[in-house]
């Protein structure tokens, strides 16, 4: 099956069905911000800034939107469909999400569910908002905004619940195709902080130090082999959640296709560890993940290794229409000396149903060799201030 294969696949089996649903909800949001930003060129425009926004891009901006459509067509069978447009370097319009689970009624402990199509993996503690966006920061963690990039299950997953008398487990294997080219953001721009979300018909921008903007779709097959990912978690009846997951994409590194005319795109054979913990004391939330692995690839003459690592902790308040947040994080890329830090302060208004005001003070101060192929030295210092207006429907 081809990517585009499964993707119609997926659209057709979720909408064909809408109209005979047993109950259909429609979700969009849309959002403007004011941006002051970094000095340097963000690498959406091909400079080495891995923020979303820098010297190129101050003042008004369009950020996103999207529309959001679930479906209970039977009490058995859940559709979604998740269609957005991403502001890069262009208007970019594609589907992070679209897939049907069967999910049966039970009347024991376990519950199994079954899930195909296309669809985010059970990863993020943070981004549980409409579209796969977080309701504590504009910007996710520097982990989970490789995986809203590059992360992406095409396939098919199953999973088992236990519902005891102290709590949830829950227990899931998937496999996944198309996710070949996972990895090609961190070896080429390193470990970037953007609230970018890309999708099947998306294009991820990339440094490009010769002034050019290269692009390539995130999701399709080099190699054509099939990754897996196995996960756990665990929710108490007292507010704990930890999850837990394995990933391998299965990637053949040697394999590669020509793309923006005669650029070779190499498969890259990436797995990783991921590890989260949530926790509610009073009105206070407190969310830590790590995430641990490599990725390789191997094109004429020698092989690319790299080894990955980065982890947060986010104290978010709850207090009625307000929510502050506070988010530290630490990244690091072993092989090309990548390594640094961010602070993410944000406080978030919910005045109405509708609508989201935020602001958010995002600091960054990290290493990386690769900076000096732009005239640059070592070290990135810099701000990134975004006040955010996004309705909601």
């Amino acid at each position: 099956m081809t990517r585009r294969f499964l993707f119609a696949l997926a659209i057709a089996g979720c909408l064909s069905s809408f109209a005979n649903a047993q109950e259909v909800k429609v979700h969009a949001f849309a959002d403007a911000r004011l941006v002051d930003a970094p000095d340097d060129t963000t690498f959406i425009n091909g400079g080495p800034g891995r923020t979303r926004y820098g010297s190129d891009a101050h003042g008004l901006r369009f950020g996103a939107a999207g529309v959001v459509v679930t479906a209970q067509l039977t009490p058995s069978v859940f559709a979604l469909a998740d269609v957005q447009v991403q502001r890069t370097d262009r208007n970019d319009w594609q589907v992070p999400e679209a897939y049907l689970r069967y999910r049966p009624m039970s009347l024991s402990a376990w519950r199994l569910s079954l899930k195909g199509g296309v669809y985010f993996l059970p990863i993020s503690l943070e981004n549980d908002g409409i579209g796969w966006t977080s309701p504590w920061t504009i910007t996710p963690s520097a982990l989970n905004s490789w995986v809203g990039e590059e992360i992406r299950g095409i396939g098919a997953e199953v999973r088992e619940e236990w519902r005891g008398e102290t709590g949830t487990a829950t227990f899931g294997a998937g496999l996944v195709r198309h996710n070949d080219v996972a990895g090609q953001a961190l070896a080429a721009r390193g470990w970037s902080l953007s609230d970018v979300t890309m999708g099947v018909g998306g294009r991820l921008p990339e440094p490009d130090d010769q002034g050019g903007h290269e692009r390539y779709a995130p999701f399709q097959s080099v190699g054509g082999r099939t990754g897996w990912y196995a996960d756990g978690g665990w929710t108490s009846q007292r507010g704990l959640k930890l999850r837990v997951l394995r990933y391998d994409n299965r990637g053949e590194p040697t394999a590669s296709r020509v793309y923006n005319g005669d650029d070779h795109l190499y498969a890259w054979r990436t797995h990783f560890w991921s590890v989260g913990a949530e926790l509610e004391t009073g009105p206070v939330t407190w969310i830590a993940q790590d995430m641990d692995g490599d990725t390789e690839a191997c094109p004429p003459i020698r092989c690319f290794r790299y080894r990955f690592q980065s982890a947060f902790l986010l104290a978010g308040w709850n207090r009625g229409a307000w929510r502050p947040t506070l988010r530290y994080e630490t990244f690091r890329i072993w092989a090309n000396g990548e390594h640094g830090h961010a602070l993410t302060a944000a406080l978030n208004w919910r005045p109405l149903d509708w609508l989201r005001l935020s602001a958010e003070w995002l600091r960054v101060d990290a290493t990386r060799a690769g900076r000096s192929d732009f005239g640059l030295g070592p070290r990135e210092r810099g701000n990134q201030v975004q006040v955010l207006a996004r309705l909601l429907y």
